[in-house]
């Protein structure tokens, strides 16, 4: 009752196939989450110039009506032409 188990080592190229399909799903949901941020609401800067301009209301509410104000009226308005 002396076995070995014997293990086939993989082959290189199953290596880096495997290697390459992990690489393209890291890039892909990376690229995922980039995407989602950038599309979703106002930039990062802009919420967090917004929430200091409006750090002075004590309740969540107040807050959150003086930063939907300010980041509306941050956003550049164009008049549409005949």
């Amino acid at each position: 009752m002396n076995a070995k188990l014997n293990f086939a080592s993989p082959s290189s190229t199953l290596t880096v196939a495997t290697a390459a399909l992990a690489t393209v799903i890291a890039i892909g949901i990376l690229w995922a989450v980039v995407t989602l941020f950038q599309s979703r609401g106002a930039p990062m800067e802009l919420l967090a110039a917004a929430e200091r301009a409006c750090a002075e209301h004590a309740y969540q509410s107040e807050r959150v009506a003086c930063m939907n104000e300010w980041l509306a009226a941050s956003q550049p308005r164009t008049i549409a032409r005949r």
